[in-house]
């Protein structure tokens, strides 16, 4: 097996790890009870920020910013920030599964981003993946003018921050900041706009609930750090369609644990949105094998 067929089952099984633990960070949120969805978002953010500062204390680096970045990770703070308390409250509201769906619309949304932000512009496939895929969503939202709508216009809006700080990681990445900076400043900035409302409208939490929120911290943790292993090994354009095994994991989660059944429209949804984002990966695929041979 050469090198780059390697590489490629390394960055695979690192997204797979991923997902899954994404996944459980969904669930360990939703059953760690009726704590606010601040409070939940400080201390997922606060052990998340904790293990990103171990491999910065050791570098040589420590925590210089390069020049040029600082921009870039200001709004990837506000978008990342704003798009997890959003998923977080979707988390509460929804089943687990139709949270993650509407939470891993972000590539759609960075592709249209990506044209503002990144001056890219999106193939033809790119375009028609984007209309189906939010068309798909139109399924799991069900928009019927009533308030149960409003949670899942919020996940959307979950999709639609992580999107956006998506893209901005990328331009960071372009510019060569190193990963660990990004996840600590993302993550003290989201503990300080959260810690207000921890001061005001603190729940006490049973040693249970501190359980499920570590392991929720951890669980993010896992997540941030697999996926960016798994992009050093492969680009996206390669491996992110495997990205969506996690509404998998957590539709499996929900309905073993929390007697989660998804009703026959959001798996509409689901084989739509999934569908659109495997067709989109074959096809770049395929159009790549056909240019390099």
């Amino acid at each position: 097996m050469n090198a780059n067929k390697t590489d490629k089952i390394k960055a695979i099984m690192c997204i797979l790890l991923a997902a899954f633990g994404f996944s459980l960070m969904t669930f360990f949120v939703r059953i760690s009870g009726d704590l606010p969805t601040m409070q939940k978002a400080f201390f997922r953010n606060a052990f998340a920020a904790l293990i990103a500062f171990i491999p910065l204390m050791k570098s040589k680096e420590k925590f210089h910013i390069k020049k040029g970045c600082f921009g870039d990770i200001a709004f990837r703070c506000l978008f990342g920030t704003s798009g997890l308390i959003c998923n977080f409250y979707a988390i509460d509201k929804l089943d687990i599964a139709d949270a993650n769906m509407l939470n891993k619309l972000s590539p759609f949304f960075a592709i249209i981003l990506s044209i503002f932000i990144l001056k890219e512009v999106p193939t033809l496939i790119d375009i028609l993946a984007t209309v189906i895929a939010f068309i798909g969503a139109l399924f799991i939202i069900r928009p019927g003018g009533d308030v149960s709508v409003i949670p899942a216009l919020i996940g959307l809006y979950g999709g639609f921050g992580a999107g956006t700080a998506y893209v901005f990681v990328r331009r960071l990445g372009g510019k060569g900041e190193r990963t660990p900076i990004i996840v600590m400043c993302f993550s003290l900035f989201s503990c300080i706009v959260t810690f207000p409302f921890l001061i005001f409208n603190f729940h006490a939490m049973t040693p249970k609930q501190w359980l499920f929120m570590i392991l929720a911290g951890l669980s993010a943790s896992l997540g941030q750090f697999s996926i960016t292993t798994a992009y050093k090994y492969a680009p996206a354009k390669e491996i992110s369609v495997f990205d969506y095994t996690q509404v998998i994991f957590a539709a499996l989660l929900g309905m073993i644990f929390l007697n989660e059944t998804p009703i026959p429209l959001s798996i509409v949804g689901y084989i739509i949105i999934i569908g659109t984002a495997f067709v989109r990966w074959w096809l770049n695929i395929r159009k790549d094998s056909l240019t390099e041979n």
